[in-house]
């Protein structure tokens, strides 16, 4: 019976290499035919060193979706010869989890063969689900391998979570998922117009698994219809998208047009900027970054709340993804635009930075210096500091800059929005 199983295996094995999907088709083999992650896999990284040496305890990989975290599971029990069982929190329950570990057991004691139990969106299950593993995990029956695209700390048990590594996976970059279809043409033995490709890496927004499958849309699209090549117009028609197309001068020119848009106060255009970059596969991380830059360059202390809505829109854009997030950055660009502007955070960092650069730096002036350890008050560090805390008010006017700096002031309000100017600069407006 059991010899008929592993025949039967063997055969839907070959079947789904010849016939499968494109994407599971380029499941790499080898850690080495890995693409993206070096800062985990590269040699000599640390993960690739655990999984080489065999010293893999369990682990949480989080990340995007297709940035390899299945692949990842699969190599480590391939290279360490153990069995890999695969479950999904979406579909299994505490009585799944619960033979898997008594299998895993019974292997473990029959076989002397260790077992790898990749669990895709472990997020999903709930703290009793959880905690059924938590004995064997510790015990090191079995090593769990969990995947999620949440944050961890929020989603993943506290006790399961300090009993596995963590990894954090990132979106795969558009020149390795060139290198990926690239790859993936030559083994279809395909071909694809430059244009094309570079259109569906930029889509893809770091996600191996959308690029190939998009591709493989694509290369049935153009054999339908007789070309030898994929064509632009079939990248397009596979992802349902039209190709907004600008060179990477024109990239730099309209990213600059959003984010004047946005400094004058203009939303519609903010907006009609920020659908442009989207619609042409702008990565959203990518706005999202110069949203958080231009809330503290542009807005600044006229508006300090800016900064937290452009923070937020940056981690929808990373918990969320698209194309739910492209609402969050409207909400982002729609704030930014209508909120006063001061520039006074640009201006007052660039004075300080500018002394600094050109100027002696000059002591710690002796009653800031560090005073808690043995000996220090022989020296004089500390002596003659007040502690604010302990005056009428929470402040007291004292030195906190070197002598030749003294009485230069940085920091000069625009009087736009909260921004305020103060006539006399005490406790709430930044004394020296």
């Amino acid at each position: 019976m059991a010899e008929q199983s592993d025949l039967f295996e063997a055969a839907l094995e070959r079947h789904l290499a010849e016939h499968g999907p494109l994407a599971s088709r380029m499941r790499p083999k080898s850690l080495d035919e890995m693409v993206g992650q070096e800062r985990l896999l590269a040699p000599g990284r640390p993960l690739r060193a655990l999984i080489e040496a065999d010293r893999l305890s369990s682990a949480i990989l989080w990340g995007p979706p297709g940035t390899g975290k299945t692949t990842l599971a699969q190599l480590v029990a391939g290279a360490t010869k153990k069995a890999f069982v695969s479950m999904s929190a979406v579909a299994a329950g505490v009585k799944d989890v619960r033979e898997a570990v008594d299998a895993a057991r019974r292997r473990l004691a029959v076989e002397g063969r260790g077992t790898v139990l990749f669990l895709d969106e472990v997020h999903r299950f709930n703290r009793t689900q959880q905690d059924a593993l938590l004995p064997s995990v510790e015990s090191g029956e079995l090593v769990l391998i969990g995947a999620t695209t949440e944050n961890p700390f929020f989603s993943v048990n506290g006790p399961l979570l300090s009993r596995s590594s963590l990894f954090r996976l990132e979106a795969l970059s558009e020149r390795e998922l060139l290198v990926l279809l690239k790859r993936a043409l030559e083994r279809e033995r395909a071909t694809v117009a430059d244009d094309a490709l570079a259109l569906l890496a930029r889509l893809s927004e770091g996600d191996a698994r959308s690029a190939l499958n998009g591709l493989e849309v694509a290369m049935a699209l153009a054999s339908t219809a007789g070309r030898a090549a994929v064509s632009l117009e079939d990248v397009e028609a596979a992802r349902s998208t039209r190709a907004l197309r600008y060179g990477e001068d024109e990239h730099y020119d309209v990213v600059s047009a959003f984010i004047k848009s946005v400094r004058g106060s203009d939303p519609d255009a903010g907006l009609y900027w920020l659908a442009r970059m989207l619609e042409a596969g702008e990565d959203a991380r990518f706005i999202a970054r110069r949203l958080v830059i231009l809330a503290s360059e542009d807005v600044g202390m006229a508006d300090p709340q800016s900064l937290l809505v452009a923070d937020a829109a940056a981690r929808a854009v990373e918990l969320v993804g698209l194309p739910e997030a492209q609402l969050n950055l409207a909400h982002a660009v729609i704030h930014l635009a209508n909120a006063p502007k001061s520039n006074s955070v640009t201006a007052a960092l660039g004075k300080a930075r500018s002394d600094v650069q050109e100027l002696a730096g000059g002591e710690v002036p002796k009653h800031l210096r560090d005073s808690h350890y043995k000996g220090a008050a022989r020296l004089g560090h500390g002596k003659g500091y007040v502690y604010p805390h302990g005056e009428p008010g929470g402040w007291v006017a004292q030195q906190y800059r070197p002598g030749l700096l003294e009485g230069r002031v940085y920091w000069e309000p625009t009087g736009r929005g909260e921004d305020l100017r103060k006539a006399a600069r005490g406790p709430a407006g930044g004394a020296s």
